[in-house]
């Protein structure tokens, strides 16, 4: 087996991680998060603890299957914590983890961006549909 240099496995690891490579695992680590349902649920639970239902509630259209989906993705991920508090019923509460709380920052801030500014894109998207004499 031949040795290698440090200058060599700094260069390993930095095309290991190039984002930009489809099997990279950062780049299935942000395919992940930049999707849609994704960033809505860390953006509710930026708020605190929510459970199943309140998340069903608060995000408008996404169908049961896909929330748990999304929930067990997030908890793989160490981006979310389920607690189950024995009870009858059982209650489960989801909150963010530590690491969580640092995307929700960035996410939520994408939330309000498009919030801010869907009336601009909508007026470009209208002046790019118009058709053209």
């Amino acid at each position: 087996m031949a040795t290698t240099t440090a200058a060599q496995r700094r260069e390993q690891a930095r095309v290991e991680y190039d984002a930009f490579l489809k099997n990279c695992p950062t780049n299935q680590l942000l395919d992940r998060i930049s999707d849609k349902w994704v960033s809505l649920v860390v953006a509710a639970l930026s708020a605190g603890p929510m459970r199943y239902s309140d998340l069903s509630r608060k995000i408008a259209g996404v169908s049961p299957k896909m929330l748990t989906q999304t929930l067990r993705s997030l908890e793989r991920d160490g981006i979310v914590t389920r607690t189950v508090t024995p009870s009858v019923p059982v209650r489960v509460d989801y909150e963010l983890s530590p690491l969580g709380t640092s995307l929700s920052r960035l996410l939520t801030a994408v939330k309000d961006w498009a919030e801010l500014h869907i009336e601009k894109v909508n007026e470009a998207r209208e002046r790019y549909d118009k058709p053209t004499p």
